[in-house]
């Protein structure tokens, strides 16, 4: 008998079989049907695959809302969910749902709670119903809030020993200011406030931030829409309250150009981040044309830092560059690498070459076609699942379109001049002005280079 883990769902087998989301050249915008439920922004996309439903939502109860209180307490909320309500406990939810094949998941992010369920049509009713009473009813018990603070603990403990982890996370407060959502906790303070955590907090919370105000629920696949807005109504009428997402007070001020080591003991290998906070967000005009350019130079095998720092010079693992952070605030762009220790410099040096190079003289109308269609394609074969439907919906919403944007993302894309692209290298980047971090074993610990 195979575990839950490796058993496939029913919904997935079906969707495997059942073709697209989405298919090429069609406008989706008109099939989708937007409609205030009980408060809640219900964006359902009926599609041809047979059968299954897939559902996203999220709702604003993330980590940023921790900074004006215990900062571990939006987690340990969210982490409370599927471990029982005030009608059943978490055995007879899961139960319920490996009886039909459905799972449903609860992620706490930067700035949401995000939601995601997977059933067949039949199905989507009971998922509906156990997301309401996760979502209003949670128990909140005192053996499970135990539990909850133990695990909590022993992953940030475990991620203290990434040096990915630890470069990302110093990063972070190296160039965003205090009380800034996207700027982490300190390591040793969220695990002291983990350990002061109480269960009064978590409820109060709860009480709070959880509600419909700010949710958005998105369904697609095999829908029967006249059943699931009637169902969405009935297990979520009556609940209030929630509150809209937590954005920055003030930007993130320019980065002012230093380094950082943090040293850890016995690894095999350095994680370097370089970069600097862009002021953008993802709405604003000029950020595809700046994403496209960072691309060029650091997405996958194609970018120009894996083709030379890795491939033709030997000198990383991995390297890439990207933008981050941006949905509901200012975001940074970054560099990451992993670079043996007997290799950092060169490492190092070589990256900061190909970043100069890139600066400088910019993109090339070939680079910039090719990944113009890269992007293209990427997003269209994205909107090919329902799952990939549904998350592309969500976040158009969360980031201030509206559905439409999905039939404008790739034209808008297509009309970005080699001008446009190349601009905003200039106008938003400071290579001088980037902070560099690094996170490993250094000097006479680390192993030298083979």
């Amino acid at each position: 008998r195979l575990n839950a883990a490796m058993r496939p769902t029913l919904a997935a087998a079906k969707e495997a079989s059942g073709g697209g989301a989405a298919s090429a050249g069609s406008k989706m915008a008109p099939n989708a049907r937007r409609s205030k439920i009980a408060g809640i922004d219900v964006i359902a996309y009926p599609t041809g695959v047979k059968d299954v439903v897939t559902l996203r939502a999220s709702l604003p109860a993330g980590r940023a809302l921790g900074a004006k209180g215990n900062p571990a307490i939006p987690n340990l909320t969210g982490m409370l969910l599927d471990q029982g309500t005030k009608a059943q406990d978490k055995f007879a939810i899961a139960e319920k749902l490996e009886s039909v094949g459905a799972a449903i998941n609860f992620r706490v992010g930067t700035d949401l709670l995000d939601i995601s369920a997977r059933s067949l049509k039949k199905d989507a009713p009971l998922v509906l119903d156990l997301i309401a009473e996760q979502l209003r009813t949670p128990a909140f018990s005192a053996e499970e809030f135990a539990k909850a603070k133990k695990q909590m603990a022993g992953t940030i403990k475990r991620s203290l020993e990434s040096t990915d982890f630890r470069a990302a996370d110093a990063f972070t407060r190296a160039i965003y200011p205090v009380g800034h959502p996207n700027r982490n906790v300190a390591p040793d303070e969220m695990l002291a406030a983990i350990e002061s955590a109480t269960l009064e907090e978590v409820q109060a919370f709860h009480t709070a931030n959880y509600g419909p105000a700010g949710m958005t629920l998105v369904l697609v696949g095999d829908l029967d829409l006249t059943a699931l807005n009637a169902e969405i109504s009935r297990v979520f009428t009556g609940w209030t309250g929630g509150q809209m997402p937590v954005r920055a007070a003030h930007s993130a001020p320019a980065t002012v150009a230093g380094s950082q080591d943090v040293v850890m003991a016995g690894k095999t290998s350095v994680s370097v981040v370089l970069g600097q906070a862009s002021g953008l967000h993802y709405s604003d005009p000029d950020y595809q044309a700046l994403r496209l350019a960072t691309a060029i130079l650091g997405s996958g095998f194609t970018g120009r830092l894996m083709a030379n720092v890795r491939d033709k010079e030997g000198l990383t693992y991995g390297v890439g560059s990207a933008l981050q952070g941006d949905t509901f605030n200012d975001g940074d762009w970054r560099i990451a690498a992993t670079f043996a220790p007997g290799l950092l410099d060169k490492g190092i040096a070589s990256t900061q070459r190909q970043l100069k190079l890139w600066y400088d003289a910019g993109a090339t109308p070939k680079e910039i076609s090719a990944r113009k269609s890269n992007l293209i394609g990427e997003f269209k074969v994205n909107l090919a699942t329902t799952g990939g439907m549904a998350g592309a919906l969500l976040s158009a919403v969360n980031r201030g379109y509206d559905v439409s944007w999905l039939d404008e993302f790739p034209t808008r894309i297509d009309a970005l001049s080699v001008e446009q692209v190349n601009a905003t290298i200039k106008k938003y980047l400071k290579p001088e002005s980037m902070v560099l971090i690094k996170a490993g074993t250094f000097g006479q610990d680390a192993a030298p280079a083979k």
